[in-house]
């Protein structure tokens, strides 16, 4: 007599049932920010700030000092909403600036750039113009362009009355 075991499944079908029942698909598509993050805030901003992790729609960035996490403050709504754009989806909700030490293979050197430096772009005024080239998108280099102009007065008024 012959017994007869169980019936054999295909891996493939096994692993797509078990995918299917761990529901990844959802953290898998929040994920789809670390690809793109470079593009879509230009090398300028992608050399001192970097996407660490996300949860439950907070993207959680780390930057290189306290300055760069004021002045993105102003333009993390903008950048949400070209991250989610460029992925087909509303993934990010929210972005969450904290300070940190960024990887150096995040900051590679594009070769338009000035040389590496972790000083925002309104510590040295005449650069701006070179900063701002290097931000592809046309929405966020404008307002990033009017917040420094904004910083770059407010900065002369308190020369003056320091005078």
């Amino acid at each position: 007599m012959s017994k007869k075991g169980p019936e054999l499944e295909r891996v493939g079908d096994i692993l797509k049932h078990s995918l299917k029942r761990l529901d990844l698909s959802g953290r898998l598509s929040e994920y789809g920010v670390w690809p793109i993050w470079n593009e879509i805030v230009g090398s300028t901003i992608a050399r001192n700030a970097q996407p660490e992790k996300i949860r439950n729609g907070t993207l959680f960035v780390k930057v290189t000092s306290p300055i760069w996490m004021q002045q993105l403050q102003y333009v993390k709504e903008m950048i949400a909403e070209k991250l989610n754009k460029s992925l087909g989806s509303e993934v990010v909700k929210n972005v969450f600036f904290f300070v940190g030490k960024i990887d150096s293979a995040a900051r590679k050197p594009v070769a338009e750039d000035l040389a590496a430096t972790e000083e925002p772009p309104q510590a040295k005024p005449q650069l701006q113009d070179e900063y701002l080239q290097t931000i592809k998108d046309p929405e966020i280099r404008r307002a990033l362009k009017k917040l420094f102009a904004a910083y770059s007065r407010k900065g002369k008024n308190t020369d003056k009355s320091a005078s």
